[in-house]
């Protein structure tokens, strides 16, 4: 596990795959999948009644099973609902990477997790209410404190909230998900975009994934395994990225760049936070290029 911290852990996140812990066949299949992480949810898949067999099937994957990699996430009901006492249990009996909880939409609930989570476990924050949209900034602030990592975005309950209609392309939500990306890095945070319900319309869902990545997301919730492919690759570098990315921290690795903040590079003017952006990209490359090993 790592310590907590307001900076971004060194993770891919293009793909995040929700998983309901009341599932044992998927939460089975889960392990095999190519997904960056798992979300294992005990909060909407799972119904009231089936609490307790959801958290007993979490308590005993992660004490037989290996993650090979992937970061485990368990997102916890409500913190004002009466099952989290027994879910911040579960968290602390299987040390995920990460705990995620819903519906956050005050800087104390999460002051209020850290001190019921051990230190090593990040925070993860679900931005799907009005208020949740309009605290983003001081949600994040708390970043640095709590051991904020990362803000994924909830449209259903957004939608619902709101009464936008769910339509294609997001028109009237983009506004909205681009504040929730702004918060994030105004305090050095990953966002994970909001969740496609159609999980049949791959074409659909691989626009989606596009939007999201040129919005500045750094990968995707899921909910079926069929769109792990679209969201690793959208959310992933490009062959020309890469190719581009190289060549920015090679020309600026050059003994003649050595005092410069600014070169010609094949008639662009490039500036030295330009190869920092490209070393953040091929670091990200170096992580996936070691988990195909």
């Amino acid at each position: 596990m790592s310590t907590s911290s307001a900076a971004p852990s060194a993770r891919l996140r293009r793909s995040i795959l929700s998983v309901p812990a009341i599932n044992k066949r998927a939460l089975e299949k889960s392990l095999s999948l190519d997904c960056d992480g798992i979300i294992f949810d005990l909060e909407d898949s799972v119904a009231i009644d089936m609490k307790d067999e959801a958290r007993d099937n979490l308590r005993q994957l992660f004490e037989h099973k290996d993650l090979n990699g992937r970061e485990a996430i368990i997102r916890v009901n409500g913190s004002n609902t009466r099952f989290i006492t027994a879910d911040l249990e579960l968290v602390r009996a299987c040390r995920p990477d990460a705990v995620l909880l819903p519906k956050t939409e005050q800087p104390d609930e999460l002051t209020a997790l850290r001190h019921n989570v051990d230190a090593d476990v990040r925070l993860w924050a679900m931005i799907e209410t009005p208020k949740a949209i309009l605290n983003a900034s001081h949600l994040a602030a708390k970043a640095a404190e709590v051991g904020l990592a990362c803000l994924v975005v909830g449209l259903n309950d957004l939608r619902k909230e709101t009464r936008v209609p769910a339509e294609p392309g997001r028109h009237f939500l983009i506004p909205w998900l681009m504040q929730v990306v702004l918060a994030a890095r105004a305090y050095g945070l990953d966002v994970i975009d909001s969740v496609s319900n159609d999980f049949k319309d791959l074409a659909v869902f691989a626009a989606e994934c596009g939007q999201g990545a040129a919005m500045g997301f750094d990968g995707k919730m899921l909910i079926h395994p069929a769109q792990i492919t679209a969201a690793n690759s959208h959310f992933g570098p490009s062959d020309a990225e890469i190719a581009d990315a190289r060549a920015l921290v090679a020309a600026f690795a050059a003994p003649e760049a050595a005092h410069l903040n600014i070169i010609n590079q094949n008639g662009r003017m490039i500036e030295r936070l330009h190869a920092e952006q490209a070393e953040r990209l091929l670091s990200k490359l170096s992580l996936l290029d070691h988990r195909k090993v």
